[in-house]
């Protein structure tokens, strides 16, 4: 979760009233954020804020936060109405980027005053909603410029890597566009999202002059804002239009917030042509009923209406629904739900008082879960450690280091993370990569775990099924199939089950040695001595074997 720091005399200008220091410990919840950390430094105190949803980037700013609790305490409400002006300013995108970075959006901010901490937030904002919201500016880069050193229209090119050449920002010679992706240090961190590619994006103004490189590197000579900075051109580029709008809606209404004057920009593709920003309110509707029943608190029709005023709703009662309109820099509305949540927020968790549940029935543990718990318990005295690894993977990690071929697996659609993009179809991956971030430990290592699978299973509505699965591995100089399998010989004798080994060809093990086990006629997991490029695969240099099974075939359900 994005932290951020945000000094409380600016904050109370922006909001135009003071708070004590404990008050802004409540103050926070409402732009949910959880005040982090508190210090003095050179005369002024500041918060550290740990936003708490990574959908709401408007409010990972002195900013955000501000126009968040002036709404929450009631001394504005409704939705925020912001003024775009529109320009005669141009940007021409070239088609050549299509497979490279095909889109940017952009947008002028006028009249603004940046004191030494509204400098601070603008450069904050854009490296937070980069790094989180932005995925590492692999989906969204923002570049702020001195639009009174610029001369419009501007141009958004593909150009050939040798033929570029600037001086990048905190630099004082000029560079090529291969020396800053090897020595600058942003190209140095960024340049993977470009190296390799046949052009290089690049932002230039009308005389030529090279504004940014996207998402690398600004220019020095024109892409620095500093406190003499009044006017602002802002330049957001990524692969889906709609992310990087929502990005720069809430940067300029960031800066419309501290007096500055939005502009719009004409964004001119092949195909089609765009005004940016686009601040035209969304719309939800949601069924009043719904508030109600789980707010869990009594609310009547026009309570929940001024609770949604207090969170940027324009709202409008009718037929027992709430017709809502919300501002464009926001993204998080999907279900009613979300609706609900901003009712509590308004409301304040803290001014719910607990109930406790009145029931007719007493709880248990769920029986496959006590079987699980066993299965825990069997092993540890096995003389077995128990890791827990996590469920999210990769395909790299399932597949490709296990020397098998990629298959189908659940993966997520806009993952935070490449190494967090898919949920494991089976554990031994993670095993194996728990062995080589321990290569360091002492031998013999005898780990196992007991966690979730999940497969694809088109007959079910999600298309997914989750399985419980055991997993083995024992790693030593004179490890065998056979020291694994006394293992799994125990685990059946004390299940009361008798299986068959059949011969079988996988590609993490060595043939020869492995095989399908059988339980019932029914294949329930493999077991064998893991092949030496797998071992290579993930750095480890002593011999492994391993099992993993399906446990819920070897549960019996108690009458």
């Amino acid at each position: 979760m994005p932290k951020f720091d945000v000094a409380k005399e600016d904050l109370e200008r922006l909001i135009g009233k003071s708070f004590t220091v404990e008050e802004w410990e409540d103050l926070f919840l409402y732009a949910k954020c959880e005040l982090d950390d508190i210090w003095e430094e050179n005369g002024k105190i500041y918060f550290k804020a740990d936003a708490k949803d990574t959908n709401r980037p408007d409010l990972w700013s002195a900013e955000g936060i501000a126009r968040q609790i002036k709404w929450a305490l009631g001394m504005k409400k409704g939705l925020p109405e912001y003024e775009v002006e529109k320009s005669d300013i141009v940007v021409y995108v070239d088609e050549k980027l299509k497979d490279i970075r095909p889109y940017g959006v952009y947008a002028v901010v006028e009249n603004i005053r940046l004191d030494e901490e509204a400098l601070k937030q603008l450069i904050q904002l854009q490296e937070k909603i980069a790094l989180t919201f932005g995925r590492k500016r692999r989906e969204v880069a923002i570049g702020t410029f001195d639009f009174d050193k610029l001369k419009p229209p501007f141009y958004y090119k593909a150009v050939e890597p040798d033929k570029i050449k600037f001086i990048p920002l905190n630099c004082e010679e000029e560079m090529t566009a291969d020396e800053i992706l090897e020595k600058h240090e942003k190209g140095q961190e960024y340049g993977h999202l470009i190296k390799g590619k046949p052009y290089y994006p690049l932002l230039i103004d009308s005389e030529g002059n090279v504004l940014s490189m996207p998402p690398v590197i600004n220019s020095e000579t024109h892409g620095k804002v500093t406190e003499k900075t009044r006017n602002i051109f802002i330049d957001i580029t990524g692969w889906n239009l709609n992310k990087i709008m929502l990005a720069l809606n809430v940067l300029v209404t960031a800066l419309a917030e501290r007096g500055g004057k939005i502009k719009s920009v004409k964004v001119v593709y092949k195909d089609f042509e765009i005004e940016t920003p686009d601040l035209t309110p969304k719309e939800f509707e949601v069924e009043l009923s719904y508030i109600k029943k789980l707010a869990g608190i009594e609310l009547s029709d026009e309570q929940i209406k001024e609770l949604l005023e207090r969170m940027f709703y324009e709202v409008d009662l009718k037929d027992g629904k709430a017709k809502l309109k919300y501002p464009a820099f926001r993204d998080d509305i999907m279900h009613a739900r979300d609706v609900l949540e901003d009712v509590l927020i308004a409301y304040g968790y803290n001014n719910i008082e607990p109930e406790e549940p009145k029931l007719a029935v007493q709880g248990k543990g769920n029986d496959f879960i006590e079987f699980e718990n066993a299965i825990r318990e069997l092993m540890i005295g096995f003389g077995l450690q128990e890791v827990m690894t996590f469920n999210l993977t990769n395909k790299e990690a399932q597949f490709t280091k296990m020397n098998i071929p990629e298959e189908e697996i659940v993966e997520i659609e806009n993952p935070v993370s490449l190494r967090w993009s898919a949920l494991r179809k089976w554990l031994l991956p993670s095993l194996m990569e728990f062995l080589s971030l321990n290569t360091h430990e002492e031998y013999p290592q005898k780990i196992f775990e007991v966690g979730k699978a999940t497969l694809i299973d088109e007959t079910r509505e999600t298309k997914t099924v989750s399985e419980s699965k055991l997993a083995v591995v024992i790693a030593h100089p004179r490890v065998t199939f056979t020291e694994v399998k006394e293992i799994l010989d125990s685990i059946m004798h004390h299940l009361g089950f008798e299986y068959e080994l059949e011969e079988t060809e996988h590609g993490s093990f060595i043939p020869g040695r492995v095989g399908k086990i059988v339980v019932e006629g029914k294949e329930v997991g493999i077991i064998g001595e893991i092949h030496p490029q797998v071992l290579e695969n993930w750095g480890i240099e002593m011999p492994v074997a391993a099992f993993e099974i399906f446990l819920r075939p070897l549960y019996k359900p108690s009458s």
